[in-house]
Order: structure tokens, then C-alpha cells, then sequence
């Protein structure tokens, strides 16, 4: 009876409390981090939003939705497998007895797998453990060494696995190397225009400032190298503290592809001024026209020959297991190599990395699976080459199909992609050709380009982003579309949907 009362008295002094004090008010944007407010991400902005509501009212009124359409074309972000690329199946098998060891422990299990698929996911276990442990917060040791191997294969000079870090894809590679790099609100940090938005995005996270140097779309997107001095010393003049040269090789959003003596240039200007260089090289497999060249290799040759001018380079390489041919995006792979850094920067890393606990562990396992594939004469390699084989010849093909359209729209021009997975095509609007289009653009608040690119998904169901998202040079107009989306349908609805936007809107 002694608890049931002074459970009611307590029940009671608590209703009581409940009703004596006022309510405090919700968080609104203006109680948040201004730096979290002012970030922008056009990739995943409005235009992708208002796909994502497009696509809910297609699902739930699929008889009554008033679109002239039946489904949305992402064609707003790399994310290959969304838009139906198959995983490769040398992956999904190794994962699978990764995530399930027990496989190896059944004969009857272990039967329906080829034996190099068994081996390579042994090798990995026995160094992992259970891929629901952490790892090394650096990544696994192994998987660097193998990351190490690979690198120096490809540039036929040494690697270091002490030099690899393991990370959830590219993304947070930029995101620890800007962190670090922001000292203050002064840490400046040269980005290429158009870039992609992850860099303005991560730089306005850390209160710090974003230099654009425009890339020229009349010579391919190239750098220009006297342009990026002038704007070093200029900031410079203005107390700027410039820490970091950002360099996207395949191109991201305009598909270019540097040369050799580009990339020296840029070397150069990281050598004399003793800036960082990041080479964001995610896209280094998907290759259509001429090759790609890293600038780890190109360092490597250079210090060699010149060690007195190069041997401080610090080079940040970056890469993923989000493109190429695997387009894992979901699984969140990526290692950055770091060259010529201090032993105290790179402490400093281990420390950011260590604060995240680990890189996704079967995220590692897949950079590892990307890197070292099956050769020629293991069970895997047929299946595995046919897949990328396929995947290859889809992307170019596709990549042709939609420049030969856009080649072919009335005022639009467009560079050929040499790489990457993206096109970046110019609309040549103006005031006195468009006038009305301007009018409506400025009466809703927007630039052409982003009005575009509403009017393309409203009446298609076509979603790809304005390159006022990305950076242009000011006057212009341009948009990013990917062309992973599968058939040909969806391009000929965007070369009819254009035709029919020009005659409503050219004076």
C-alpha cells in the first residue's frame, strides 16, 4: 500500500511540474552554424529535391499524375548503379563470403564459388578479422599495402603503404585535408571553375575562402597556370594565405583530361609557392579520349630528375571505388596517398582519422577488389573483363549519343568528353535574343541556366543540375548531366523537349 501511495503523491507532483513552466521554442536556422547554412551542394539541391517529389507523386497516382512522363532521369549525379548498371560480380561474390564467412566452412556452398573468389576473401579475412570490427583507423594493413602495389604498378614508381590512408570514399578524404588545412578565415584555396560543389561545400564549412580559377572551355577545359600566379599573388597582396591547389583529373562536371605538361605546370606552381596539391583523381578509369596520367607519377619523375626543386612537393591523390567501372557508390571506398607531407601533418590525419573510429571496413575490402582484379588465368577473370568490357562500351557509347545531341540544339555548344562521366554543355541565351525567358527567369528569382533546367524536368522528368552550381564564367550558361542513364529514349525527349523551349522563348 506504501508504494501505490507514494506512487500516486509522485504521479501527481509530476503533473503538476508539467504544468508549471513555459515551453522553450524549437531550433530555427538562425540558432544553427551559419557555416552549416551557407554551404551549398547544388547536386543534391532544389532541382534534385523537386525530382524526388516528381518521382513519389509518379508512384503513388500512376494513373492520375498529370506529367507527360512515367518516370525521373537522375541524370544529376554519378550514382551508376541507381540508374541500372549491374554490380560486377567478382565483387558481390568475394562481399558475400566476406559478410558471411561461413561460406568457406560449407562444401556445399564453398562449390558455387570460383576458387580465386574464395582465396582473395581468405586473404582479406585474415587480415580484417570480421568486417564488423573496426580496422586500423589508417585502414587495414594489408589493403594499403595491396593500395600501395597498385600505384606502384601503375606509375613504375615505389609507394608506400605508410603513406595510404583508407577512406569512406573520396569525400571524406577532401573533407579531413580542408579541415586540417583551415587555419583561420584567411586559409585560402584555389578550386577550378566549373568545380565540384563537395569543395566550395566543405571550404565554407570551415569558415575558410574558395579561389576559383576558370578552366577554358575554348581549349577543352585546360588550365591556365599564369591565371592561378596571378591569383596567388593577388590574394596574397590581400592578406589571403593560400594552402591548397585543388586539380579534378578526369574533369568534374566537364569531362577533360590533362596532359602531361599540364600537369607539370601545376607541379610547378605547387613547388614554388608551397602550396598542397590535391589531385582529385576519382575518375581515372573512365577514359574515352587520349589517357590518363597521374601526378603522382609525373611528381615521382620530377623529383628525380630535380630534387632540389621538387623533393617538398606535398601531393594529396584521391580515389574511389564509386566510379570507374564499379560504381559502388553506396559502399563508400576511397584511399588518399599522401606524398612528400611532414610526419607531423600526417600524424595530425591519423588523429582526424582516428576521431571516425575506422573507414568502412567492406568499403576497404572493395578498394582492394577494385585495385587488384582477377589477371588473365583465374577462374574470375572471363566474367569480370566481359562486365567491364560491357560497362565501357555502354558509357562511351552513351557519352557519343548525347554530345552528338547536343551538338545538333539550336544555340547550344558542348566540349567532348575525353573522360569522367558527365557533359557540361553550354547554353548560348542572351537578353536580346531571350527576353522574355529573362523576364521569367528574373520574376521567380533565378538564374536562365536553373530555369532551364526546371522547365527540362518538369516537362521530361529529366533531372540534371545548372552550372551556376558549379561556377561559370559570368554571362554564361551551362548544365551537368551524366549519361549513365540506360537507352536512348530519354535523349532524343531532351533534343525534342529543347527544340520546343527555344521556339517559346527565342525572340
Amino acid at each position: 500500500m506504501m508504494i501505490s501511495r507514494v506512487s500516486k503523491k509522485s504521479a501527481t507532483q509530476f503533473m503538476r511540474t508539467l504544468a508549471s513552466f513555459t515551453p522553450a521554442k524549437p531550433l530555427h536556422a538562425r540558432d544553427l552554424n551559419k557555416q552549416t547554412i551557407e554551404a551549398k551542394y547544388a547536386v543534391r539541391g532544389r532541382i534534385p529535391i523537386r525530382a524526388e517529389e516528381i518521382k513519389h507523386h509518379l508512384q503513388t497516382n500512376p494513373e492520375s499524375h498529370g506529367f507527360k512522363f512515367d518516370k525521373i532521369i537522375n541524370a544529376n549525379i554519378g550514382n551508376p548503379q541507381q540508374l541500372d548498371q549491374k554490380p560486377l560480380t567478382w565483387y558481390r561474390q568475394v562481399l558475400s563470403v566476406l559478410q558471411y564467412p561461413d561460406i568457406l566452412e560449407s562444401e556445399e556452398l564453398s562449390k558455387s564459388y570460383p576458387k580465386d573468389v574464395l582465396t582473395r576473401a581468405k586473404n582479406i579475412l585474415s587480415s580484417t578479422g570480421s568486417i564488423g570490427a573496426y580496422s586500423h583507423s589508417q585502414g587495414d594493413q594489408y589493403i594499403r599495402k595491396s593500395v600501395a602495389k597498385f600505384i606502384s604498378q601503375r606509375d613504375g614508381h615505389p609507394a608506400n603503404a605508410n603513406d595510404i590512408f583508407l577512406t569512406a570514399g573520396a569525400s571524406s578524404a577532401v573533407s579531413y585535408l580542408l579541415q586540417i588545412l583551415s587555419v583561420d578565415k584567411n586559409s585560402g584555396f584555389l578550386i577550378p571553375i566549373p568545380q565540384y560543389p563537395l569543395y566550395t561545400a566543405s571550404i565554407a564549412l570551415n569558415d575558410a575562402k574558395p579561389i576559383g580559377y576558370f578552366l577554358d572551355e575554348s581549349n577543352n577545359w585546360s588550365t591556365n597556370p599564369e591565371e592561378i600566379r596571378s591569383l596567388i599573388k593577388e590574394n596574397s597582396e590581400k592578406g589571403i594565405d593560400i594552402k591548397c591547389l585543388v586539380v579534378i583529373n578526369p574533369g568534374n562536371p566537364t569531362g577533360s583530361v590533362l596532359e602531361k605538361e599540364d600537369i607539370k605546370e601545376l607541379i610547378d606552381i605547387a613547388a614554388e609557392f608551397g602550396i598542397v596539391l590535391i589531385a582529385d583523381e576519382v575518375y581515372q578509369e573512365n577514359i574515352f579520349q587520349g589517357e590518363f596520367i597521374s601526378f603522382k607519377k609525373v611528381l615521382s619523375e620530377l623529383v628525380i630528375a630535380r630534387p632540389d626543386l621538387y623533393s617538398n612537393v606535398q601531393l594529396a591523390s584521391l580515389h574511389s571505388t564509386s566510379k570507374g567501372f564499379s560504381g559502388e557508390c553506396g559502399q563508400r571506398g576511397g584511399y588518399m596517398e599522401l606524398s612528400g607531407f611532414t610526419d607531423g601533418f600526417k600524424n595530425v590525419m591519423l588523429k582526424l582519422a582516428s576521431i571516425n573510429l575506422s573507414p568502412v571496413v567492406s568499403g576497404q575490402a572493395l578498394m582492394e577488389l577494385m585495385i587488384n582484379p582477377p589477371k588473365q588465368g583465374d577462374e574470375s577473370y572471363a566474367v569480370y573483363k566481359q562486365e567491364v568490357d560491357e560497362i565501357y562500351s555502354a558509357l562511351k557509347e552513351r557519352s557519343e549519343l548525347l554530345y552528338n545531341a547536343f551538338t545538333t540544339m539550336t544555340d547550344v555548344t558542348c566540349n567532348k568528353p575525353q573522360g569522367a562521366m558527365y557533359l557540361f554543355p553550354r547554353l548560348h541565351f542572351n537578353k536580346h535574343g531571350y527576353a522574355r525567358l529573362f523576364q521569367e527567369a528574373q520574376d521567380l528569382g533565378v538564374e536562365i541556366d536553373e530555369f532551364y533546367c526546371i522547365q527540362l524536368l518538369e516537362n521530361t522528368g529529366i533531372c540534371c543540375v545548372p552550372g551556376s552550381g558549379f561556377g561559370q564564367v559570368k554571362d554564361t550558361y551551362h548544365l551537368r548531366t551524366t549519361f549513365l542513364a540506360p537507352g536512348t529514349e530519354w535523349i532524343e525527349n531532351w533534343r525534342q523537349f529543347h527544340e520546343q523551349f527555344i521556339k517559346s522563348y527565342k525572340s
